[in-house]
Parts: structure tokens; C-alpha cells; sequence
């Protein structure tokens, strides 16, 4: 357990003087100095009790015979990176199995937002998560989450949360926030809900994350604002991260498994010339595939450094601006006498080859391999058999009844962007045969459907999406579907449509792909339908496979599964499903299938 650092002044301040050994030395490095923005060659860094100590020409007078001597061969001394906002569940791996996968990486802190899970199985699916977080020997700090459900009379989630819950959460010692404000309407139309959550929060002294899913920067924007969210992610344009910025925001440019979202928005300082100080970098959602062979936050700080910034003021964006934003400055972000002593090293500033991570003062991986051994962490049969069906479902489910007469219809269709989050509202003709409305493969236009499974309802709501690609008899479910999570099954088959959720049910929870009636890929996600209980190489592994899967089924999509499990997220422009219909998002209203 890291002691405060009250607990390791006496000892710092010992090192730091000359009176104690160090616990490690590294010597002779070039430090990154995220404070002054410089790189200072030839530093020694000196750590005790996890912190550092002492950093500076020569740390010879804090070795002793005990002491840990790293020489750093004139590498970089990068402080650890952060990531300002992201989803443990996303990785579809538990929170022990991330850090497993993001360590190697660089990555030695991360703000959670637990809301997958929340949206499940309520309060005590949070807890589980942070009680797991507080374990870890990397700082993984969670936010409350915040709207659940996301819009509520849009969506039925597993549970649901409020004033009274969030007030309890902020009393936990890893709680740091509340997690992303996603109801900015209700935000800006100051419902009492939203507002006493945000001021729960605000009394504990502690930062509400945000989420304008718009692109309306006039009064909705301003009113947002005034409510209180201190950040937001959901930014995709220049004009997004200045707005957000001026107004006294920090702005979270996010680089996930399927957002692409700093390009445009790091203009705002490549060009424009803003302070880089508000903004900050993350990754949102990122899959275990991504996580185990493209990297983390390294890749972010790279992708970031390639459009122009230099490469110390991503470095900063990366660690001390998101250690500031969370009011963690004197414990995170830098490497400086009493922060945590989390630190890589590097031989390159701008590739960010990780070679050394350590973290609390301890030697977590070395030249991309996890070297500390890290236990698996159980979770409790209360958190499985999540998946709640009352029937095996049949392809007559999935049936989309015409309208009375009608040999053709203009229907709404789901619209894919790829490598962003919001969809297109679009508009198609499609034919109709024994009174069904048909898929129209040729103009890429399949089935989806939203499929209750938390209350055993039976319910299945079917609509139209365009943008996958499917050019065979095929499915693809999920019980990933964000926010409500229910089951996502989309398709260009009907009978293979109806295998899949049925598979899903069967394994209680997890993602398959479907091709001509056989089972091509399937990763089985039994915690709440959402996470593995495998070791995050497995999943990676399996995520290739389903990746393999979805491309010989005709899908040309970067991280298509990203976009299908976003595609019940009604909290984000234009159009989505939920098990209460197809939703429009520009109104934040039920829509009819069917334009009239």
C-alpha cells in the first residue's frame, strides 16, 4: 500500500539531504520536465517509500548498499501516462486484466467511469470495479457514473441511479468524480436530477466529468456550461475544443479503438496558437485487440505528436494537464520530490518506444513484456447471468411488418460514420414482399435489432442500418450496446440473426459473429455480459478472430464492433435504437421507422 505523502515526508526529505539510502536510483537519464517544458540532460532520480525524492545532477550521496541502481544511458525520463477518460469495459476485460494489458504501454494512471457496468447491475456493480481499482499497484482512479439510465423514458437500463447513490459514491476513498454528464439536455434544462448530482459532487470537492454529444455551440452549449461539467470528450471539430476551452473546460481529445478525434481538434493549438494547458488526452474506448497490439496512451502521444504538436506539449497533455484537471498535481503527473514515482524511459521522444515502466517506485515491465506478476481478480456470482431471455428467439422476430398495402416504403436507416461516434439520419426506399419490408444488401442496407435482456421482457425493436458492408448471409450480437446494454444483433439474415442472440443467451453474455448459419467467432463476456473472466491475451486473441470474422462477412469498417456497440447509445446524434424504438437524437423523441 503507497503510503500518503505525510506518511513519507520524514523519509523524503532524508533521501532528498543525503541522511537515508534510496530505495531506486536512476542515473543519468534526460529528464522531461513537464512543469518547465524542457529536457534536461544528465539527471539523476532518486525514490523512496514509492516517491520521488530527489531529482537532480547526481543522487550518489541516496545510494546505499541496498539501493536499486537503474542506469538510464541517456534515455528520456518520461513521467508515467495517464488517460483522463476511458472504460474499463470496453477492453471487454476486467479492471486487473487492462492494467495487465496498458502497463507495458506506459500507462500508469487511468479515470474510470464505470457506467457500463452500472447500467447493469446498479451500485454494487461499481463498487466491484473500484473496490478492484484500489488493488492495483497502478493509480486507477473511478468516477461515479452519472446518468443512469442516459436519457431516461428513451431507454431501460438493468438499473438505475440518482442523487441518493452518487452522494453515497463520493464518500469511497477511489472516487474522483463524477463520471461524463451525458444528459445535456437535461443539464441545460436544468433538471433537478442532473443538478443535484453535479452538486453532490461539487460539495465532496471533487470534478464533474462532461459529455455535449452536439454540435450546437450557441445557448444549449452555454447553458451546458453553467451546469457545471468541468470537461468533455465528445469534441470532433476545432471549433468544438476552442469553445470548450474559452469557456473555462478542459477539452479531451480522445484517440480510442474508433474515435479519431484529435486531428481536427489539436488545430486549436498547431494553429490557432491556444494555451495547451486545458487540454488533455484520452482514449474512451478502447478493445483488447487494440490495447495488446497497437498500444495505449504511447499510441495517443504518438498519434498526437505526428499532427504537429511538439513533443514534450503532448507528453504534458498526457500527464501533468490531466493530473492538474483532477486536482492531483501533487501526485501525479510529473516528476518532481513528492509525487508517486511512476516513470518510463524511453529512447525516443517521438516513436515513444516504452522500455522501462515503472510505477510507485517499483519496475512494473521492461522492453513491452509485463514483468510483475498480477493476479486475477474473481468476480462474485452475483455480477454473471446477466442475460435474461424469455424465449429462444426465431427469424419471424425479426420480421419488419410493411405498412397495410404498401409494396414499397421510405424507411430511416441508422447511417454509420466511420472512425467517429455520431451516426447519420438517412433516408431509403425498400421493397416489400408478403407484406414484409426487405434488407436491400446491394445499397448496404441491413437489419438491427435491439433485444431485451434485463427483465426478460421478450421484447425485440427492429429498424435498419446502413454502413457495415454485409455482403453475406450473416449476424453479429452483442451484449455490449451503450448505454442500456441490452443485446445489438445486426444482420443481413434473419435465421442467423436469431442464432446469435440465442448464443449469446446461452453463454450469458459476450459478442459472436454468424455466417450461413455457423458460429465463425465468439468472445463469451459472463461479468454482467460485458467482461471476460480470461486473461486479456485470450481476449485479445478471440477479439481477432471476431475482427477476422466480420471482414470475410463483407465489413470494411476500422473497428466496426466499436460503432455496433454505440449504436444504442441515444445520447449521441442523430438517430438510434433502444428497446423503446428508434430514437431520434437531434430531438430527443421516439421517431417512426417509417417517413410518411
Amino acid at each position: 500500500m503507497l503510503k500518503t505523502w505525510a506518511d513519507s515526508a520524514a523519509d523524503l526529505i532524508d533521501v532528498a539531504a543525503g541522511r537515508k539510502p534510496a530505495d531506486m536510483v536512476l542515473r543519468q537519464g534526460r529528464w522531461v520536465n513537464v512543469h518547465s517544458g524542457e529536457i534536461i540532460a544528465g539527471t539523476d532520480v532518486a525514490i523512496i517509500a514509492g516517491r520521488f525524492a530527489y531529482v537532480g545532477p547526481d543522487a550518489g550521496h541516496a545510494v546505499g548498499p541496498d539501493t536499486q541502481v537503474i542506469e538510464a544511458h541517456g534515455r528520456y525520463l518520461v513521467p508515467g501516462l495517464c488517460d483522463a477518460h476511458m472504460h474499463v469495459e470496453s477492453g471487454l476485460v476486467t479492471v486487473t486484466e487492462f492494467a495487465r494489458a496498458v502497463i507495458p504501454h506506459g500507462t500508469t494512471s487511468m479515470f474510470i467511469d464505470p457506467h457500463e457496468i452500472a447500467n447493469v447491475l446498479g451500485l454494487p456493480g461499481v463498487r466491484l470495479m473500484h473496490d478492484e481499482a484500489a488493488g492495483l499497484p497502478i493509480n486507477v482512479m473511478v468516477q461515479m457514473p452519472s446518468c443512469v439510465p442516459s436519457a431516461p423514458g428513451l431507454e431501460n437500463p438493468g438499473a438505475i441511479l440518482g442523487v441518493a447513490e452518487v452522494e453515497e459514491a463520493m464518500g469511497w476513498p477511489n472516487i474522483i468524480g463524477l463520471g461524463e454528464m451525458m444528459n445535456f439536455p437535461g443539464v441545460a434544462a436544468g433538471d433537478a436530477k442532473m443538478l443535484g448530482e453535479i452538486a453532490a459532487t461539487q460539495r465532496a470537492g471533487k470534478t464533474v466529468g462532461g459529455h455535449y454529444a452536439s454540435p450546437d455551440l450557441g445557448l444549449p452549449f452555454h447553458a451546458y456550461v453553467a451546469g457545471g461539467p468541468a470537461d468533455d470528450h465528445e469534441g470532433t471539430r476545432a471549433e468544438d475544443a476552442v469553445a470548450r476551452v474559452r469557456q473555462g473546460m478542459t477539452a479531451m481529445l480522445r484517440l480510442g479503438s474508433a474515435w479519431f478525434d484529435v486531428a481536427a481538434q489539436v488545430k486549436a493549438i498547431t494553429e490557432m496558437g491556444l494555451d495547451s494547458r486545458k487540454f488533455v488526452l484520452c482514449t474512451d474506448d478502447c478493445h483488447s485487440g487494440t490495447l495488446v497490439n497497437e498500444g495505449h496512451m504511447n499510441r495517443v502521444v504518438r498519434h498526437a505528436i505526428a499532427q504537429g504538436l511538439k513533443p514534450v506539449t503532448a507528453i504534458q497533455m498526457a500527464t501533468l494537464n490531466t493530473a492538474a484537471h483532477f486536482g492531483l498535481e501533487r501526485e501525479l503527473g510529473s516528476i518532481t520530490p513528492g509525487r508517486r514515482a511512476d516513470v518510463i524511459l524511453t529512447s525516443d521522444l517521438v516513436t515513444l518506444p516504452v522500455e522501462v515502466v515503472i510505477a510507485r517506485g517499483h519496475v512494473l515491465a521492461e522492453d513491452g513484456h509485463l514483468t510483475a506478476a498480477i493476479a486475477p481478480h474473481p468476480y462474485p456470482a452475483s455480477a454473471k447471468s446477466t442475460v435474461r431471455m424469455a424465449r429462444p428467439l426465431a427469424a419471424a422476430d425479426f420480421d419488419i411488418a410493411a405498412p397495410e398495402g404498401a409494396n414499397e416504403v421510405t424507411a430511416r436507416v441508422i447511417g454509420v460514420i466511420e472512425n467517429q461516434a455520431p451516426t447519420r439520419a438517412l433516408e431509403r426506399r425498400l421493397g416489400v414482399a408478403s407484406g414484409l419490408v426487405e434488407m436491400d444488401a446491394g445499397g448496404d442496407v441491413c437489419q438491427i435489432a435491439l433485444v431485451e435482456r434485463h427483465r426478460a421482457t421478450g421484447k425485440v425493436v427492429n429498424a435498419f442500418v446502413s454502413g457495415f458492408g454485409y455482403g453475406v448471409p450473416c449476424a453479429v450480437a452483442s451484449t455490449v450496446a451503450h448505454d442500456s446494454h441490452h443485446m445489438i444483433v445486426i444482420g443481413t439474415s434473419k435465421a442467423d440473426m436469431a442464432l446469435a442472440a440465442n448464443r449469446l443467451a446461452e453463454v450469458q453474455g459476450g459478442i459472436v459473429v454468424v455466417r450461413e448459419g455457423k458460429v465463425e467467432a465468439l468472445i463469451e463476456l459472463p461479468i454482467a455480459g460485458l467482461m471476460s473472466d480470461e486473461r486479456a491475451e485470450v481476449v485479445a486473441e478471440k477479439a481477432q478472430r471476431m475482427v477476422a470474422a466480420m471482414e470475410a462477412c463483407g465489413c470494411k469498417l476500422n473497428n466496426a464492433y466499436m460503432q455496433h456497440s454505440l449504436l444504442a447509445l441515444v445520447v449521441i446524434p442523430e438517430i438510434r435504437i433502444s428497446d423503446e424504438g428508434l430514437i431520434d437524437v437531434t430531438r430527443f423523441a421516439r421517431t417512426d421507422l417509417f417517413v410518411a
